[in-house]
């Protein structure tokens, strides 16, 4: 995983850093695995704009991703690593001993004529997927499921990870890059690896135009607005516009958003990090 730099020939290519696209293998996508896919522009079924920022972009299909992993005990041998323009991670097609072709996503040091397993009782190798309760302590791991059968939930953007640092009772410990240790049940399973692309955040756009490619609109600041439109617009001349804080009034650092009575609270044993 690399990313390119250019010589600044253009005002746009001054500050562009993008992948180098090196491990990719195809560049056409498998037919039978893609579904189109309708851009909203933000707008609700009535046509009222329901989210800012959000339009344009180029055309582009949805890749159906195998996250379940549930075709256990068949070896699969991977065909090729591919551009996936709906995430941040490489992902692969993978075909099995039966002729089945699914995409998955794609670990670091995956190659081209690898092969992968998923089910209990297998090896904890390098695009595994196999129950918590069966993964070695210390394994760099992603793809995880919160709840068994659920599919993989956690851990699936580019250069993501958990580490499986211990286990009591039916119970997984892991922990997140964010620095928050939680527990996770040993039947939940996940993929042995860390998620591939990971200079996906060294990457740099250089222009606005290649962030309306992506679909995304100008985003505004609340402090240029007027005070109709924003909490923290109005004033005069550069006013800082007092405390942060969203459209609606929700103030943006230190606030306590998450909800004390979630369920989940009793498996978080370490918040992450401030």
């Amino acid at each position: 995983m690399a990313v390119r730099k250019f010589k600044p020939t253009t005002p746009g290519t001054r500050n562009k850093t993008i992948s180098a696209f090196t491990e990719i293998t195809c560049t056409t996508p498998e037919k039978s695995l893609l579904e189109p896919l309708r851009g909203t522009g933000g707008r609700n079924n009535t046509g009222k704009m329901t989210m800012r920022y959000i339009g344009g972009g180029h055309k582009k299909m949805y890749r159906i991703i195998d996250f379940l992993r549930n075709k256990d005990g068949m070896t699969a041998t991977v065909k090729t690593i591919e551009y996936d323009p709906n995430r941040s991670a490489r992902i692969a097609l993978v075909v099995y001993a039966d002729g089945q072709k699914r995409y998955i996503i794609a670990p670091q040091g995956l190659t081209v004529g690898m092969t992968v397993l998923s089910g209990e009782g297998i090896a904890p190798e390098l695009g595994n997927c196999l129950p918590l309760g069966e993964i070695p302590l210390g394994t760099m791991v992603h793809n995880i499921e919160l709840r068994p059968g659920q599919g993989a939930a956690m851990a699936r953007s580019a250069g993501a990870y958990a580490q499986l640092a211990a286990r009591e009772g039916k119970h997984a410990i892991l922990r997140l890059p964010s620095g928050e240790t939680r527990m996770v049940l040993c039947a939940c399973r996940a993929t042995v690896g860390v998620v591939s692309n990971s200079d996906h955040n060294l990457e740099s756009s250089g222009k606005a135009g290649r962030s309306r490619w992506l679909g995304r609109r100008p985003h505004n600041r609340g402090v240029v607005m007027n005070p109709v439109d924003h909490p923290m617009g109005g004033g005069e001349g550069r006013a800082s516009g007092g405390h942060p804080r969203s459209r609606k009034g929700i103030p943006a650092k230190g606030y306590k958003t998450r909800n004390p009575k979630a369920t989940s609270n009793r498996f978080i044993i370490e918040r992450r990090k401030k």
